[in-house]
């Protein structure tokens, strides 16, 4: 019988001679890399992107979980398995006796970000700056790493890399209790066709997506307070970011729900006007699915059809965030391709220019006729991500370059396409508010389209747009792009009527208590009706809005609040006036480049013989789904099947889609609920 110490030396022999060559080369290479990824995942050299959060991923972690949840016999294979490979690893350095701590640390230093001067001081890379011109992209990976990460995904598969963390702890003074270690990038999934980005789950940072929560509209006393006055909403970004949500397996979060903008999101056919007036206003009377004694008030406006053979020329200023954290998929690859699919809706005379920001501001393309298609693409591709964000810097110029293309009669827009991580340069929002409102009176308006998730501010997006009479969208996917940018382009860049507002009196002898469903964020005070410098929405060629009220007539059972013993009552003689009218609907706006407001004014009658209309009974059921989505107390047993039900039963036609994947999200909704 042979020695078995004969054996491991055998082994040990074999391994050594199957174990290639150190090659310090290759590993100057690697590291060189492994700062360079480091630097696009922090965005910036200097600028860290640090959170106060302790990190709840990690090797060991990832370790401890895999562990957890692998079966008796499968451990066993792994621990097998586990213990050759250390073998492999550690056998080879028996020959030169155990390793020391001495050998360690020297190994450590020599992974050390930057190269090392002649003092021994480590000297940091270049940092980029964007060009006033297009430039070819530099690619941080040698020849030999780039021809093998080629076929490579862009979406990263992040690994621990102990070392920075020390580094950037000794650094900044911060620990690695409050800031999660730094990462090395390592290509991992193949790319999705050209032409196509997919929706492709992602997992949400924790904490760093904020959104302008407001609270759901109170139950009103038509008695105590009979106005409601409010600005209209065109903005679709809840719906897609509920959308997005839910296709990763999650229930958005109450703050996540604007209820107005996911009944907005859809198309309707509602009447056109029939005069010189910009929209046609309708007010009817529904039966309320969620309470037998409570009805709905269903507002309808309509906007004139887009003409696109005689609209006016139009400069379009694209302002790109190029910061690093739009390095991932659904953000600056798939705003590319959006960018691309909107070019094909711009005509001869319509310009083009390009703003980027990221550590600077800088712009990457001058005006350009829009049918210089390959100039323009050509400028799109050499954006890369990379860089802090600058989204004050990147505004004003924009504006400027708004301000040089602008003739009388033309149409002039700023599209700030970001994520919304304003995390450098704007130290006061409300002087940058002002300062796009300052730029909006002068005929420049600003629209913001939100890319991707993890650390989206919608908050400030929302506020942003709001100020720069835009709208506000979220883009998940190519397809939502399409609907936004392909088409409803002329209602989201052609206003047709700014600053609307609404303001509805209800009549106390016939509704006792009220309440507007959505529109929290646009509550406006009830002078502010009158008040033509007070801001508000604006409605696009083509464009469609919908709100709706739940009225309790006077006498219903479903009345919330009892009638207060000496104060007038609408049964009271002084008070009668005789009137079957529900309310009076009071409209104002301003055609574009007018500074004084026009008024429409109609009664809202209730007609027992009126059948119900499916574009309003589908709105109806999409408000109900956005309250079930923020637990309103108002819905009572109403549930997501019910929202199904009455959906699915006013579908209509559905050209596009859009209402049968509305009934698909209901139906995970309900899932998730369980």
């Amino acid at each position: 019988m042979s020695d078995p110490f004969d054996d491991l030396d055998a082994l040990k022999s074999a391994m050594q001679a199957a174990t290639p060559a150190p090659d310090s080369a290759r590993k100057s290479e690697n590291i060189a890399l492994a700062q360079n990824n480091f630097a696009a995942r922090q965005e910036t050299r200097d600028h860290s992107r640090s959170t106060s959060d302790r990190p709840t991923s990690g090797l060991f972690r990832g370790v401890l979980a895999m562990i957890r949840s692998i079966t008796p016999r499968h451990a066993l294979t792994a621990s097998t398995a586990l213990v050759a490979i250390g073998l492999v690893a550690y056998l080879p350095t028996l020959q030169n006796g155990p390793p020391s701590v001495d050998n360690l640390a020297s190994a450590a230093d020599q992974s050390s970000w930057g190269s090392l001067d002649a003092a021994g001081e480590t000297t940091p890379e270049p940092t980029a700056e964007i060009t006033t011109e297009p430039t070819v992209e530099t690619n941080v990976l040698t020849e030999e790493v780039a021809a093998a990460s080629a076929d490579t995904f862009a979406e990263p598969m992040v690994m621990p890399a102990p070392k920075a963390a020390k580094r950037l702890r000794e650094t900044s003074g911060q620990s690695l209790m409050a800031s999660p270690a730094p990462t090395q990038t390592m290509p991992a999934r193949k790319p999705a066709p050209m032409g196509i980005i997919a929706d492709i789950p992602q997992q949400l940072e924790a904490d760093t997506e904020t959104f302008p929560d407001a609270a759901p509209n109170p139950l009103k006393i038509t008695a105590q307070d009979p106005v409601s006055t409010f600005s209209i909403d065109v903005d679709t970004a809840s719906y897609a970011i509920l959308r997005s949500t839910l296709n990763r397996g999650q229930l958005p979060s109450p703050e996540q729900i604007r209820v107005e903008e996911m009944v907005n999101y859809f198309p309707y056919n509602y009447d056109a006007p029939i005069d010189t007036t910009p929209f046609s206003s309708t007010a009817t009377v529904l039966n309320t699915p969620w309470n037998d004694n409570t009805q709905l008030v269903h507002i309808a406006l309509q906007g004139v059809k887009p003409d696109t053979d005689t609209r006016p020329p139009l400069n379009l200023v694209f302002l790109i965030d190029t910061s690093g954290s739009m390095h991932s998929a659904a953000k600056l690859p798939l705003l590319k391709q959006s960018f691309r699919l909107m070019l094909g809706q711009l005509r001869p005379q319509d310009q083009v220019a390009i703003v980027a920001y990221a550590g600077s501001a800088g712009q990457v393309l001058a005006p350009t006729p829009a049918n210089e298609r390959a100039t323009i693409l050509q400028a799109l591709e050499t954006l890369s991500a990379g860089g802090a964000t600058a989204g004050q810097a990147g505004l004003q110029q924009a504006y400027a370059l708004a301000d040089t293309m602008s003739e009388k009669g033309e149409v002039s827009r700023v599209i700030l396409a970001t994520d919304g991580d304003f995390n450098v340069g704007i130290r006061d929002p409300e002087a940058l508010k002002t300062y796009i409102a300052q730029k909006r009176d002068t005929g420049t308006y600003l629209s913001v389209l939100g890319f991707g998730r993890g650390n989206l501010d919608d908050a400030t997006m929302q506020a942003l747009a709001q100020n720069g009479n835009g709208q506000a969208a979220y883009i998940d996917t190519l397809a939502e792009a399409q609907k936004t940018l392909v088409d409803q382009l002329s209602g989201a860049l052609f206003p047709i009527a700014n600053d609307v507002k609404i303001q509805v009196e209800f009549n106390p002898e016939q509704i006792a208590e009220y309440r507007l469903i959505g529109y929290e964020t646009r509550a406006l005070n009830r002078e502010d009706f009158n008040n033509d410098r007070i801001d508000a929405g604006e409605i696009g060629a083509g464009h469609s809005v919908t709100a709706i009220y739940e009225v309790t007539p006077v006498g219903s059972p479903a009345r919330l609040n009892d009638p207060l013993r000496y104060q007038p009552t609408a049964t009271t003689p002084d008070t009668q006036t005789g009137s079957t009218e529900y309310g009076f609907l009071r409209l104002r706006y301003k055609k574009p480049g007018s500074d004084t407001s026009q008024l429409i004014e109609t009664p809202i009658v209730p007609r027992s013989d009126a059948a119900p209309d499916s574009d309003a009974s589908f709105a109806v059921a999409i408000a109900g789904f956005g309250q079930l989505l923020r637990d309103n107390p108002y819905l009572g047993s109403w549930s997501y099947s019910d929202a199904i039900a009455l959906a699915n039963a006013n579908k209509g036609a559905d050209p596009f889609g859009y209402r049968t994947q509305a009934v698909q999200l209901m139906r995970l909704a309900d899932s998730l609920s369980q």
